[in-house]
């Protein structure tokens, strides 16, 4: 039977064993639960960050363990789940015979947006030139603002966001932060990948990082400023944090 998450967990991460390699695990029994706030993901390149993500938005399926959205299981209660989620991956994988209009519609039925946000969301992120066509005539550029429209669709409660202003111009990252703040205001969790610390590190509550497929956690929330960008960027260089 798979444990009960603790109440007020909005993203819940039990037992999650993952490899490519027979015998060499790239997440090795990973627990992880995420309340409101931001938490950066760190560490150095190869070290399962990426996967990680992956597996919690229901891109990659774990070998063992179980994710709950919300509370709900992202297996066995997909679509549920899904509507209280948005990832943005580092490259943007879109289905590349669909206009973005039919992919940005997708998104909105999935999550339940209201009537009128996809309009507001095309124009919020700039792509009303290329709404009618297809995904796989887009530049890389206009495939990363395609993903910034589809985030800023409903009222999502988990936020997985993969090297979020890579490809991204200034008015585009202006955009996600905003959104992005929004969402922390209402008491959304966010896991967020990003070599570049700034801005996420002032609005940081917690780093974690991987270490040979085992995730490490530390509150930063009462560090000063100093000291917060001390302890992450050793976490980004494979050392180990101090327990909180």
């Amino acid at each position: 039977m798979i444990p009960r998450t603790r109440p007020g967990a909005l993203l819940s991460a039990i037992g999650l064993h993952h490899e490519y390699r027979s015998g060499i695990p790239i997440l090795d029994r990973v627990d992880l639960e995420l309340g409101p706030g931001l938490t950066l993901l760190v560490g150095p390149n190869g070290c399962g960050k990426s996967t990680l993500l992956r597996v919690l938005a229901g891109i990659e399926c774990p070998l063992e363990g179980a994710v709950r959205v919300d509370g709900r299981d992202l297996w066995h209660d997909e679509a549920a789940a899904r509507s209280a989620l948005v990832y943005l991956p580092e490259q943007p994988e879109l289905v590349p015979y669909a206009t973005v209009r039919e992919i940005i519609q997708l998104v909105a039925s999935l999550r339940g947006a209201a009537a009128g946000e996809v309009e507001r969301a095309i124009s919020a992120a700039g792509i009303e030139d290329v709404t009618g066509r297809a995904a796989r005539e887009l530049s890389q550029g206009q495939r990363r603002r395609v993903l910034v429209a589809a985030a800023l669709l409903g009222a999502p409660r988990v936020a997985l966001l993969d090297e979020p202003f890579e490809g991204l111009d200034r008015g585009a990252r202006d955009c996600l932060l905003a959104w992005l703040d929004r969402r922390l205001a209402t008491g959304a969790a966010a896991l967020v990948v990003s070599h570049r610390l700034e801005p996420f590190l002032a609005r940081a509550s917690a780093a974690a990082t991987l270490v040979r497929g085992r995730l490490l956690r530390r509150g930063i929330t009462h560090e000063d400023e100093a000291r917060r960008r001390e302890l992450v960027e050793a976490m980004a260089r494979g050392a180990l944090p101090v327990e909180a």
